[in-house]
């Protein structure tokens, strides 16, 4: 089945242009005339957007760097599973295997991997821009560190467990479609770039910051997306246990980081510490949740 298709730099890096001549020209509009009191939101909006679209951007560029060979990919991959063997991790084999008994659960599986990480996340900041927006920066700040960090570990390329045909792994992908991956090379991701789990991160995201900011019992209904992403990827044959703790641990780390850098800029600014951590809260939040 045809690989799906998602953006390409220059398109991402277009609407960036663009979305940066919107904020632009209502920030020079506001300096000569006052705020546009109908559009107060459009300007924060549009620059938000200019910022994550340029980091897609960069992203897929970076993808193209020669920087990373595909050998070793496999021996790094049988490494990952002696290491999983040694800490008693239950194999993503077993839970194939379990997920292939039924046609529906296969195909629920494979569509749940291909098309609902990244309109789940998109959605998410946009609910948080609009509903918790003193809350963006922070989670925007986690993610970007998340995905520069997977995008830098993938350069260390490790096969996913559909590579180990040897073991018994398959790819749901190719049984029951939709395929985001062509050829090796090819496609939205890489096909030997399965360390970090972006999926998991992006995931993790979307998850612990709901939780962390709404006080909706519903809440609880987006913490579950990380916990059914996590066993997709897996049972799908994309990816393994420890790419997707790795993902979370770069999200985590992000976040204090951001956390830590808004307390060392408050105490240079003599800003109030209870405002700092108002913004940050959410850190000891995610992270207790």
């Amino acid at each position: 089945m045809a690989a799906m298709k998602w953006p390409t730099w220059d398109q991402a890096l277009i609407a960036a242009i663009l979305s940066s001549l919107v904020a632009m020209a209502i920030r020079r509009h506001e300096v000569r005339r006052g705020p546009l009191t109908r559009a107060h939101f459009v300007r924060p909006l549009a620059t938000e957007f200019a910022l994550i679209a340029a980091l897609y951007s960069i992203w897929r560029v970076a993808r193209k760097l020669p920087l990373a060979q595909n050998e070793g990919a496999i021996e790094r991959a049988r490494q990952i599973v002696d290491v999983q063997n040694a800490l008693f991790f239950p194999t993503e084999l077993s839970l194939q295997e379990f997920v292939l008994r039924w046609d529906w659960l296969g195909q629920l599986t494979s569509w749940y991997y291909a098309g609902l990480h990244v309109p789940a996340l998109l959605i998410f900041l946009v609910w948080l821009f609009a509903r918790h927006r003193e809350h963006f920066p922070h989670w925007r700040n986690g993610l970007v560190v998340l995905t520069a960090g997977c995008l830098f570990l993938r350069f260390v390329r490790v096969a996913p467990p559909r590579f180990l045909v040897d073991l018994g792994y398959q790819d749901l992908s190719e049984i029951y479609g939709p395929s985001i991956y062509g050829p090796v090379g090819t496609g939205v991701s890489d096909q030997f770039a399965a360390m970090p789990s972006i999926h998991v991160g992006w995931a993790a995201v979307v998850s612990f910051g709901a939780v962390a900011v709404s006080t909706s019992k519903w809440r609880w209904v987006a913490g579950l997306h990380v916990v059914i992403t996590a066993i997709v990827v897996s049972a799908s044959g994309h990816h393994w246990w420890l790419d997707g703790i790795v993902a979370i641990g770069l999200l985590l780390i992000g976040l204090v980081l951001d956390t830590s850098a808004r307390r060392w800029w408050a105490s240079r600014q003599a800003i109030p510490l209870d405002e700092v951590e108002r913004a940050g809260q959410p850190v000891e939040s995610s992270m207790t949740s």
